[in-house]
């Protein structure tokens, strides 16, 4: 099991922005968290990687236990997930290579050759090796996103968790990017949660649908999160 929630609140501050979350996934799925903006969804992901607090019964994420986990066992759980942010977060002033290499050094991968291997690997993955030497500004925003993708991939992660990634994208390249995940999670039995207000998505690329509205999180068959353990 990646994810074990049973009766979690979500807070930001004072304010509760979900209750009673009941929520199991297994390896290698597509899930998708749906809703408006504010409805929690952001706020649910970031609880998987201690960015969001959570309390209640039980909150598991690839064995952690993350109503109890020290702030020193945080970069351990990090390492094996992956985040796809909507509004990429690359360093502009360096290339593709630079801003993948920066994420390994960072992660203790220390000996170069395995470096550039790695990098050509996940460049290869989202369909992109001949970006390497490019910066941000040179490249589309869906191929910006593609390399948010590959930063995301570098350290073969478990979980993948995809926060709006095709937010600002067009169709095409929305449709692109869902693809790309899609391919990874089959080949690389990694599993997905992706944050999206896109009802497209779960048509072309099936998936678990929960929707996120009014500090309640509910399956796209209507029952509650918490009906569904």
């Amino acid at each position: 099991m990646i994810i074990d929630y049973s009766n979690i609140r979500i807070q930001r501050g004072e304010h509760t922005v979900l209750d009673d979350v009941c929520l199991q996934v297994c390896e290698g799925e597509m899930v998708y968290l749906m809703g408006a903006v504010g409805s929690g969804k952001t706020s649910l992901l970031k609880s998987f990687y201690g960015e969001v607090a959570c309390q209640g019964e039980r909150a598991q994420v690839m064995g952690y236990d993350m109503l109890h986990l020290k702030t020193s066992k945080y970069p351990a759980l990090r390492r094996q997930l992956g985040v796809v942010f909507q509004d990429f977060r690359l360093m502009p002033d360096r290339t593709v290579r630079q801003n993948l290499e920066f994420v390994l050094r960072a992660t203790d991968w220390k000996r170069a050759d395995e470096r550039e291997q790695r990098i050509a690997e996940v460049l290869r993955m989202v369909r992109l090796e001949e970006a390497l030497q490019k910066r941000p500004y040179e490249l589309s925003g869906g191929e910006q996103q593609r390399i948010g993708i590959a930063r995301a991939l570098l350290n073969r992660p478990k979980l993948i968790l995809a926060d709006e990634p095709t937010g600002n994208l067009d169709n095409e390249n929305g449709e692109l990017i869902l693809a790309i995940l899609d391919e990874i999670r089959r080949g690389e039995g990694a599993t997905v949660i992706m944050a999206t207000h896109n009802p497209l998505w779960p048509q072309y690329f099936p998936g678990t649908v929960y929707h996120c509205a009014e500090g309640k999180m509910t399956r796209s068959d209507g029952q509650t999160a918490s009906e569904t353990i």
